[in-house]
């Protein structure tokens, strides 16, 4: 899991205007919660939290006025059309500290002969993980399945330290049969049939 080392400032103002500010100044506005203190405001680096936040299930390391933060983002509010950071929450975490956080699947393999499709129902698994060692992401052995097969929560290889965080009978994919391309190759084979 990455660790990446942010410099942040507290903030006292608030508001629309406030928020526009600090954006102007290449810089996102957000809060710092968790372990039942107080919310702090913050002002982060937007450039250097938007590579950050590439990351899956990035863990921040924060500097604020001298002190050391460890935090995991948990909301991430983004401009609808130019996609730039317009607000953060960030969740206080401790080491050695479980939280619940979803992981993305990725498949590995090649499915039996034949027209198949995946189907991908949870993209992102739910689990519980050690705060500093959250993994970034699973990956699901595909090989062999045919139409009608499917992978449980339960089936998903977890790294040491990490549980599921949901039913373990879930379906997190499954197989079916491509009938779209099957239902145009049958409507070749009538228009061939009406030519002869």
């Amino acid at each position: 899991m990455a660790e990446v080392k942010l410099a942040a400032e507290t903030r006292t103002e608030f508001g629309k205007g406030a928020a526009r500010r600090i954006r102007r100044e290449s810089k996102v506005p957000g809060v710092l919660y968790g372990h039942g203190g107080e919310t702090v405001h913050v002002t982060l680096p937007g450039h250097d939290l938007l590579l950050a936040l590439r990351t899956p299930n990035v863990l921040l390391s924060l500097d604020i006025e001298g002190k050391t933060r460890l935090a995991i983002p948990k909301a991430v509010q983004r401009d609808a059309i130019k996609g730039f950071l317009e607000h953060v929450d960030l969740l206080l975490v401790r080491s050695g500290e479980k939280v619940n956080v979803d992981i993305y699947v990725h498949t590995e393999g090649d499915l039996a002969p034949g027209a198949y499709l995946v189907e991908h129902v949870l993209n992102a698994l739910p689990v519980e993980a050690e705060a500093t060692h959250i993994p970034e992401s699973v990956t699901v052995s595909i090989e062999g399945l045919a139409a009608g097969d499917s992978i449980l929560a339960k089936d998903v290889p977890l790294p040491a330290g990490t549980t599921l965080a949901i039913d373990e009978d879930a379906v997190v994919l499954q197989v079916l049969a491509a009938q779209a391309e099957e239902a145009t190759g049958e409507a070749e084979g009538e228009g061939e049939t009406a030519e002869a």
